[in-house]
C-alpha cells in the first residue's frame, strides 16, 4: 500500500496534460473540423452544468465534443486517453457533483464484454458558439 502512495505523484504528474494538442488521424480531424464548421470558440471553463439533452461525441481517444444546442457546443480535451472512445465504446463519467468538470475521472468501456478499455479524465471545456445573428 505505502509503495502505491509513493508512486501516486509521479503517476498524476504524468496525467498533467501538455500544451501540445491531441493527434488526430485525418478523418477525425474533419470530422472535428465539420462539427465545429461556423462556430467561434471562446475562453475555456474548468466546469459546466449537466444538460439531459446534451449529447457526448467522441471525435477520437482524447478529444470529445458536448453538444448541448445547435448554437452551443463545448469541446474537451481529455487529460490522458480513453482508446476505447475511438473505436465506439462507451464513456462513463464520475462527476463529483452536478456539474462536469476538469478532473472528473472517467473511463472507457466496452459494454458487450463489459470490459474496462481505458482510463482518463476530463480536461477543460472550450465553448464553440454560432455568432449571434
Amino acid at each position: 500500500m505505502r509503495g502505491w502512495m509513493l508512486l501516486a505523484p509521479a503517476m498524476l504528474a504524468g496525467c498533467a496534460g501538455s500544451a501540445e494538442p491531441p493527434q488526430l488521424t485525418e478523418r477525425q480531424a474533419a470530422r472535428l473540423e465539420k462539427a465545429l464548421a461556423g462556430k467561434v470558440p471562446g475562453e475555456p471553463v474548468s466546469c459546466i452544468p449537466r444538460h439531459p439533452q446534451a449529447s457526448l461525441t467522441a471525435i477520437s481517444g482524447s478529444v470529445l465534443l458536448y453538444r448541448v444546442s445547435g448554437r452551443l457546443i463545448y469541446r474537451n480535451d481529455l487529460i490522458g486517453s480513453c482508446p476505447g472512445l475511438a473505436r465506439g465504446d462507451t464513456l462513463v463519467v464520475r462527476p463529483l457533483g452536478s456539474q462536469y468538470c476538469r478532473g472528473d475521472m472517467a473511463r472507457s468501456a466496452d459494454l458487450t464484454v463489459g470490459m474496462v478499455t481505458g482510463a482518463c479524465a476530463l480536461g477543460s471545456f472550450t465553448p464553440y458558439r454560432t455568432p449571434g445573428r
